[in-house]
């Protein structure tokens, strides 16, 4: 068990920041969460799902944190570089201003060339007057469980060295250690710089330091990779800088090496305060994926898609006798199937809200809606990026024999309950989807398929939904067959043009959701009273539900109701326009953060309706 980190800062009043008061850095590797206060509470080296190094957000005392702020009492403000991943945080006080520039550099992109190589830059200015600043390093490796030493090599450097994995820490000003940490007391005036840069060590590459030069040509280039990849962006609508910002978001939870993208880069922050909802998002979910490749093609980025396809077609199995299908729900982010969920009970979680767990246990679960988003976003990659290959499309034909022969079996549904397999609607749609799409890139490129089968296959998906989804009492689309529980998954029908946004039976629904799951904008998934999901305990609003209502309104021709939405959740994003994965009742940023399913719908929302708009 990892020991006790001591207070964060002078006068702490309360031990963890919101959710919302965080900041995202990233390599295309991992990312690092920076406080409003200037702490980074969650780092995990040297990837996405790799131990954490710095957990501070998971448990202020045993969690581990690189602490850096001015070192009197001050205001602070934190704003993103513009256009770029870059994050600056400032500190206000009445003798001067400060800023701490965080940013890593993209390994193997424009700016470094050492594969093996993870560094985080964090490099301090004074703006304005004079002001003193305080840092504290204080890893605590493998979730705070690991013990580590600090071994010094002058006065501006230090090795910090686990079992598992040894960091440098270089500085351009002195600093103390002791067994564990590393302290430091400086002043600087104005246009004066301080830089720390933290490095994985690798054997072959001896520890170096960064010198202001070096920091300011890694800043010049960081900056550079990431316009450079935005300005492949073609939107050009009402809402860019959150369009944007959301694509730059999306960008940053994607892992290089293989073209994986995880849900979100974070493990166990609760949909509920003290709630036991807390589950690890650092894998690719080919849902999430999928999705993300779709709202990236509309603004017209498509190496992320092609990546993506790669990733996915090696790991379709064909063997039809395999219970899940060719495809798992989730991966690892290098593409490993076993993801063993374990619960971390020496960390008190979020705000207390425990258990803390890693891996995750629904990797072994059947969702069969991931079909119908692996295919969609095929189809509109071979329609918007380049032609699928011919092994591409052999494997989109094993993936669609498969669902033309299981669609109708009953799964755990897009929420990943619980609670047993019910047969939901929105996992039949996705299926009638898969197959729909299947035969549009069929027809559009003259390629060979059953289409005869699949056309049986999609005709039939259709009337089952028409008839056993339909409650005449609720006058709705229902969650699953003969029931009567709403879902706000069911608003994808018009999204994924199952049924035409002004049909009577869908505007009735859309009614009938609209008085039961919305609130003010924001939409619940379910009334889990109604539909148990074999979980306790409640959750906020769904924030991607909320997007898909405000898409939905904008295809029924309700624009006005539709822009109001739109317009009221983008007041629930935090500072920099990130989102967690859910809105609590008070308004706040619950689960893990930020989450891309919430930022590919803001893009597809905001695409859609602005073009409605006109």
């Amino acid at each position: 068990m990892g020991e006790g980190l001591g207070p964060r800062a002078p006068g702490e009043v309360e031990r963890y920041l919101s959710v919302a008061e965080h900041g995202l850095i990233g390599d295309l590797r991992t990312v690092a969460l920076v406080g409003t206060d200037g702490t980074i509470d969650w780092y995990c080296c040297p990837s996405f799902d790799a131990p954490s190094v710095f957990g501070a957000i998971l448990d202020a005392d045993r969690g581990g944190a690189f602490e850096l702020a001015a070192a009197v009492p001050c205001r602070t403000r934190q704003f993103y570089f513009p256009d770029t991943n870059v994050l600056i945080t400032r500190f206000l006080t009445e003798d001067g201003v400060g800023e701490i520039q965080d940013f890593m550099p993209i390994v193997g992109g424009h700016v470094a060339g050492e594969t093996g190589r993870h560094r985080l830059i964090r490099r301090v200015v004074c703006v304005r007057g004079s002001m003193p600043f305080r840092v504290r390093v204080a890893p605590r490796f493998g979730y705070g469980a690991q013990p580590h030493v600090v071994r010094r090599r002058g006065d501006c450097l230090a090795i910090f060295e686990s079992d598992a994995l040894s960091l440098a820490l270089t500085s351009t000003v002195a600093f103390e250690c002791d067994e564990r940490d590393v302290t430091a007391d400086f002043k600087l005036s104005q246009g004066e710089t301080a830089v720390f840069a933290l490095d994985r060590v690798d054997g072959a590459v001896p520890p170096r330091g960064c010198a202001h030069r070096e920091a300011e040509v890694e800043f010049k280039a960081t900056v550079a990779f990431w316009r450079g990849w935005l300005a492949q962006s073609r939107y050009r609508g009402r809402w860019r800088e959150m369009v944007h910002r959301s694509a730059l978001t999306l960008k940053l939870l994607t892992y290089a090496p293989t073209g994986a993208m995880v849900a979100a880069p974070t493990t166990s922050l609760p949909e509920r305060i003290g709630g036991a909802r807390n589950w690890d998002y650092r894998y690719l979910w080919v849902r999430d994926a999928a999705f993300c490749v779709y709202a990236l093609l509309r603004l017209g980025f498509t190496g992320e898609a092609e990546a993506f396809m790669g990733f996915l077609t090696a790991r379709i199995d064909r063997d039809e006798t395999r219970p899940s299908g060719p495809l798992q729900i989730m991966y690892g982010i290098d593409g490993r199937c076993e993801l063993p969920e374990r619960e971390l009970p020496h960390l008190e979680g979020y705000r207390g809200s425990a258990p803390v767990r890693v891996g995750n246990a629904a990797v072994d679960q059947l969702q069969l809606d991931i079909y119908g988003a692996l295919l969609d976003s095929v189809y509109l990659y071979d329609k918007w990026g380049q032609p699928i290959s011919s092994e591409q499309w052999d494997a989109v034909c094993a993936v669609v024999d498969w669902v033309c022969a299981n669609w109708d079996q009953p799964d755990e549904g897009v929420w990943e309950t619980r609670g047993g397999r019910k047969r939901f609607l929105y996992s039949r749609l996705m299926c009638w989807v898969a197959i729909e799409r299947a035969v549009r890139i069929a027809r559009r490129r003259g390629l060979p398929a059953d289409l005869v089968r699949w056309g049986a296959a999609r005709d039939a998906v259709y009337r089952r939904i028409m008839d056993r989804g339909w409650s005449a009492e609720r006058k709705a689309f229902v969650q699953h067959e003969d029931d009567q529980v709403l879902d706000a998954a069911v608003l994808m029908m018009p999204l994924a043009k199952f049924i035409a946004p002004t049909d009577p039976k869908w505007l009735s629904t859309l009614d009938a959701l609209s008085a039961d799951l919305v609130s003010d904008s924001l939409v619940y998934r379910y009334d889990p009273q109604a539909s148990p999901d074999g979980l306790i305990g409640e959750e906020g609003t769904f924030s991607i539900c909320s997007f898909w209502y405000v898409e939905a309104l904008t295809r029924a021709g309700r624009l006005d109701e539709a822009r109001l939405a739109f317009e009221k959740m983008l007041t629930y994003a935090n500072h920099l326009g990130l989102y967690a994965e859910e809105i609590s009742h008070t308004g706040e940023q619950q689960g893990n953060f930020p989450q891309a399913f919430t930022h590919l719908a803001l893009i597809s929302a905001a695409y859609n309706l602005d073009r409605t708009l006109g």
